[in-house]
């Protein structure tokens, strides 16, 4: 078939144009205001708010990540929100949909990328835990591997494109479906003392009283595990908060996740105003998880916040027919984190969390940070 000379003439003016396009977007992030914020396809130049879909490919039928950028009319930190990496943890997906609609581009000084929902195939199906094409934890599969499976692969996306792109992270939980939880914190600690006091500030800045002070995640950056971890092993401050419990939608649970969200923000200078600081925070200097050794049916005997001895049950598995197996005692003394509120328990599966409580005489580390403190740190 004979082509025309107008319609190759007309091709060659779109291909221009299309040319032109791409240089006039590459070039629109630079200039005296700051620069556009670019993940994966989407783009935000300063002053700007923009939503979309980052794809997750799989050849058994992949994913796609929900992301909204907000590029501050002024430069800035940028600052990575994510949540739902575990599907049924609602109340910091409502916190982030909800601040996402508030924000106000011109009024902010850097950025913020905005994961609502970072599993979004475990959160279709209203699953805890896992993924339901793999049966994997997301955030047990960190950095991600391109070639892996869909969860492994949800992971790599959020390394590359969130964790890698941003100058800080908060990476949002709270009880699963079946956990009953009590708002805490990690303060992850890397070794790197500098980092170390940042990812601090930022967990008092959250707001959050109580603060794990975590020193038992892996240091290995290649297999890192954990959302917030990967972050941490990037030389990049982070915190995981939780705050929400047994898949509920509580508003105060909600407003909490949305208060601390703001209060970093003021920390990095991302909104106007002073952060509000955990003024007396219970630190945590020793956690432990405790896991069923069997299926069948698990009785708390404690609540969530319950103070318990060394020793002391807190719990009672019984078979599928209602016989008494064993009671679940706590390994130390201390605070019940979470503890599983729904009746299965499956063996390797978690039953509760114990916390110690550092002693009145905090060491170093132990110690809250004034608002000059945390000022000097970011300076």
């Amino acid at each position: 078939m004979k082509t025309s000379f107008l319609s190759v003439l007309s091709r060659a003016v779109a291909g221009a144009v299309g040319l032109l396009l791409v240089v006039v977007i590459a070039a629109c992030g630079d200039d005296d205001h700051g620069q556009a914020l670019r993940i994966g396809p989407l783009i935000a130049s300063p002053g700007q708010k923009v939503s979309g879909l980052i794809e997750v490919a799989h050849p058994a039928g992949g994913t796609s990540l929900p992301v909204t950028l907000v590029c501050g009319a002024a430069p800035g930190k940028v600052l990575a929100l994510v949540a739902g990496v575990h599907g049924y943890e609602y109340p910091p997906v409502l916190a982030l949909h909800r601040l996402a609609a508030e924000l106000d581009p011109a009024r902010l000084s850097g950025s913020l990328i905005i994961v609502p929902i970072a599993n979004l195939p475990a959160f279709q199906k209203r699953m805890i835990y896992y993924g339901p094409s793999d049966w994997k934890n997301l955030n047990r599969v960190f950095p991600g591997d391109p070639a892996g499976s869909l969860s492994e692969r949800i992971a790599h996306v959020l390394t590359e494109q969130v964790v890698r792109n941003c100058d800080v992270l908060v990476d949002l939980h709270c009880g699963d479906g079946n956990e009953s939880l009590i708002p805490y914190s990690y303060w992850m600690i890397s070794g790197d003392p500098k980092l170390d006091t940042e990812s601090k500030t930022l967990a008092l800045a959250f707001g959050i009283e109580t603060i794990i002070i975590d020193e038992s995640r892996t240091k290995d950056p290649a297999r890192s595990l954990y959302l917030g971890n990967t972050a941490v092993l990037r030389g990049k401050p982070a915190v995981t908060t939780e705050s929400g419990s047994l898949g509920r939608t509580d508003e105060e649970d909600v407003l909490r996740n949305i208060r601390g969200i703001k209060s970093v923000m003021r920390l990095y200078r991302i909104m106007e105003g002073a952060p509000d600081m955990v003024r007396k925070p219970v630190w945590i200097d020793r956690y432990e998880v405790v896991y069923s050794n069997r299926d069948g049916l698990f009785q708390p005997l404690v609540e969530r916040g319950a103070r318990v001895a060394a020793g002391q049950a807190v719990g009672r598995v019984s078979d599928y027919f209602g016989a008494f197996v064993e009671e679940v005692r706590a390994p130390f003394a201390g605070l019940i984190l979470y503890i599983i509120g729904t009746p299965p328990a499956n063996k390797g599966e978690p039953l509760f969390e114990v916390g110690r409580v550092q002693g009145e005489s905090a060491d170093a580390r132990g110690a809250g940070l004034s608002e000059t403190e945390a000022k000097g740190v970011l300076d």
